[in-house]
């Protein structure tokens, strides 16, 4: 080979060599011959981690929620760190009172929330090295045409008869009654089973099988917060209720003797003569309990069916003195100042009330009625017999005691 030839090779296989090193070099996991640092990276993304708090903020109901509740439903909580500030404010920019905790873990607002409200929520939060974090949400609370709530009686603290239900009436109907009932529990102290009956879908009572053992104390709790009692319709209640019951006072109205015989845990200690509905209007038998008393009141015969021809009540009294109502329907026990004293005790000539003489402007203290009626309290039981009509209805009133137990109980729905 001549001497050009072999340079000519040699030039040949240097460039050869020299590309496999250039790939060589392009396809290598060397970083720095690449140019390429992670731990740069990693240390540029540990220090933006540093300045960002660590305390984690959760606010319930979640933002964009509705029908949310309105009870100890809106809370403010933090983890990794503690609050710094909460307002909470509806819509139109109506600050919400609240209470943060001994620990500044959590805050909550200091009274029930308005259904039908929007709730906007900023929280503010720092970290153990005082780094600041930030939350915010909006909720809506339940509407009113989207819950419901039970009206309930007796109120709460007060002291009742013996004969006295617990009486719910709910201001939507109820479809899923399984549910609602188990969101309420009705016990008493005297251990006494107590079952609640449906009347219809808007009303259920609660009562033991006899009446109430005197001096004992009742407890109604409604934990309804959610519960959804019809398609779409939920519970907002979340309530404890006690009431006490006095001494047992039963009264017993004969309207064939036109006698009233008052009890007092078993005892007679009072007999009044009374004038019951006449033969025309007879009034009803069966067990009543007092769910109302007025000193004084208007009775008006038209607001019960009671008309003349021309269309006006029969009656029109417009101070009734010490009346007591025993059903729904306008059957009471009151004073009677406009009949013969005479009547009483001899002759039945009402319109259905059972009637007590009395005088005109229900203060003189010497009259039946007026003896009846300051030794009455609402629950007391009245047992009317001999009258010639039917039995009053369970559920005209606070009538339940007319059903028997079993029957009671089968309008459970749980």
């Amino acid at each position: 080979m001549t001497d050009s030839k072999r340079r000519k090779g040699l030039v040949a296989a240097s460039a050869l060599l020299g590309g496999v090193l250039v790939l060589t070099a392009c396809s290598g996991s060397d970083d720095k011959a690449s140019g390429g640092d992670t731990s740069t990276q990693a240390q540029a993304d540990e220090a933006a981690a540093k300045k960002s708090s660590q305390a984690d903020i959760t606010i319930t109901p979640k933002d964009g929620s509705s029908n949310a509740s309105i009870n100890n439903s809106a809370a403010v909580t933090v983890s990794k760190g503690t609050l710094t500030g909460v307002t909470m404010t509806t819509a139109d920019g109506k600050a919400v009172s609240g209470a943060l905790s001994a620990d500044k873990k959590s805050w909550k607002p200091s009274a029930q929330l308005e259904r039908s409200t929007t709730y906007k929520v900023a929280a503010e939060a720092k970290d153990s090295a005082g780094l600041v974090a930030h939350e915010n949400a909006s909720f809506t609370t339940v509407s009113p045409a989207n819950s419901f709530i039970g009206s309930f009686t007796p109120e709460d603290g007060s002291t009742v008869g013996v004969g006295m239900p617990v009486s719910i009436n709910f201001d939507k109907q109820i479809t899923n009654k399984a549910a609602v009932q188990k969101g309420i529990t009705v016990s008493t102290t005297s251990g006494q089973e107590v079952a609640c009956h449906w009347f219809s879908t808007q009303r259920m009572d609660c009562r033991p099988e006899d009446y109430w053992k005197e001096n004992s104390t009742v407890t109604l709790k409604l934990a309804l917060d959610g519960v959804e009692g019809a398609s779409g319709v939920y519970g907002v209640q979340q309530k404890t209720v006690t009431f006490h019951i006095g001494r047992n006072q039963v009264s017993y109205v004969d309207a064939k003797t036109k006698e009233m015989k008052v009890t007092q845990d078993g005892k007679t200690v009072k007999t009044i003569p009374i004038s019951a509905g006449s033969p025309e209007n007879k009034t009803y038998q069966g067990v009543m309990v007092m769910s109302e008393k007025f000193k004084e009141t208007r009775m008006n015969g038209a607001t019960v069916g009671f008309t003349d021809s021309d269309g006006k009540g029969e009656y029109d009294i417009k101070d009734v003195p010490h009346a007591i109502r025993l059903t729904s329907s306008g059957t009471f026990l009151h004073g009677n100042y406009w009949g013969a004293k005479s009547i009483f005790g001899a002759v039945n000539t009402s319109h259905g009330c059972v009637g007590l003489s009395d005088t005109k402007g229900a203060n003189d203290t010497s009259t039946p009625a007026y003896w009846m009626y300051s030794h009455s309290i609402v629950g007391d039981v009245v047992v009317i017999s001999n009258t010639g009509d039917k039995t009053v209805a369970p559920d005209n009133g606070l009538n339940g005691w007319n059903m028997n137990w079993a029957a009671w109980k089968a309008g459970s729905a749980v």
